[in-house]
């Protein structure tokens, strides 16, 4: 088949999330004997290669703005796809849906990720809310098959929308560490540290983890690897300010780290990853967490749940600041707990976010709609 892929910032990834998915899904799908073509918002690269793992790369603009950059790049590269050959259309984000209405006047087999709820972050208010909605309820109706990324995120779509969807998860890989060393250039000490690996925003909750780490009697750092789109953007400024208010000596802002060796040490010695995501479907970071065999202390949500199993696999904590700190002393008092769900975090990647499973489970809707 003939792939086209719009809707992400492009590949190989400059961020995490539905870039990082690509990479694993995209030269899957190229092993496979399939052609992918990726759309990528050419701003944002300034190396523009043709090709990158056999995948065609097609450079596009886009108006940089919070709210008009994925879509106008998305609008651009609906446009080109259109037009252009193609077997089956891969769009990502509820936001993109009403392109899908292109695509059925051209004839053209499309399915679209809605990676989310987006309507419900914080970040989206007003007419943005408004129309995150009402774009998620488009794709319901544009294309003929549509993939969320969890049970509950199916629940959801049903219950709020009155559409049936497709369940495909995301997934991650299970590496091991190979370079300890690398804790050095961030003053870190292996077990010595708690790790938030995200976006510092206000809709992951780092400000009530933080609260609860400081309120607690852990001898522990905490160390933040994340940033934000903080250039203009008042509410992200104001929240790492506000970071930064709660935060004691204890408290490590590591910034924005490219460096994907890096995360996965960081992964690999902390002695717990705290999980604030709150909204959206499953987040690949704590898929990533637990194929880096970790401890995870995640916010307790429907989609965190699911990954977790209820608790199997991971402890959860309710979203207030007792309930985590208590979470917290009691992990650090209870070590052989702690050892335990490392052992066995990789283990559910194994047996529910295979990559080769889950690029197939694609691979199979692509068919499908190919021959309706």
């Amino acid at each position: 088949m003939k792939i086209r892929v719009l809707g992400i910032r492009g590949l190989p990834a400059t961020y995490s999330g539905l870039e990082t998915i690509m990479s694993e899904l995209a030269p899957r799908w190229v092993e496979a004997g399939h052609e992918v073509i990726v759309y990528c918002r050419k701003a944002l690269f300034k190396e523009r290669p043709q090709e990158w793992k056999g995948i065609k790369l097609v450079y596009l603009p886009s108006i940089e703005h919070k709210m008009f950059s994925t879509l106008s790049h998305s609008f651009l590269a609906t446009l080109h796809a259109s037009v252009a050959p193609s077997d089956v259309i891969l769009t990502w984000n509820a936001g993109n849906g009403p392109f899908g209405w292109f695509f059925r006047i051209a004839g053209k087999p499309a399915v679209i990720n809605v990676d989310g709820m987006e309507w419900l972050r914080p970040k989206w208010k007003g007419l943005g809310a408004i129309y995150f909605k009402w774009a998620a309820k488009m794709a319901t109706a544009a294309f003929p098959v549509v993939i969320t990324d969890a049970d509950e995120m199916r629940r959801l779509y049903l219950e709020e929308l009155g559409a049936e969807t497709t369940y495909i998860a995301y997934g991650a890989n299970i590496e091991p560490s190979e370079h300890p060393e690398v804790l050095e250039e961030y003053g870190l000490k292996s077990r010595d540290y708690y790790l938030i690996a995200s976006r510092l925003v206000p809709d992951n909750n780092a400000d009530l983890i933080l609260e609860a780490f400081v309120a607690s009697n852990s001898q522990k750092q905490l160390a933040l690897a994340g940033g934000a789109d903080y250039r203009g953007n008042k509410l992200e400024n104001e929240f790492l300010d506000k970071l930064k208010r709660i935060a004691n000596d204890n408290v490590k802002f590591l910034g924005h780290i490219d460096n994907s060796e890096h995360i996965k040490e960081l992964h690999h010695h902390c002695f717990a990853y705290v999980h604030g995501h709150q909204f959206g479907g499953i987040n690949p970071s704590i898929l990533k967490a637990l194929g880096f065999s970790n401890c995870i202390l995640a916010l307790n949500t429907p989609f965190n749940n699911e990954v977790l199993d209820s608790g199997r696999y991971g402890v959860l904590f309710e979203k207030n600041v007792p309930d985590l700190q208590a979470k917290i002393e009691h992990l650090e008092s209870h070590p052989d707990e702690v050892e335990a769900f490392r052992n066995q975090a990789p283990e559910r990647i194994r047996t529910h976010f295979n990559w080769e499973r889950i690029a197939q489970q694609y691979l199979n809707v692509f068919e499908a709609v190919k021959k309706q």
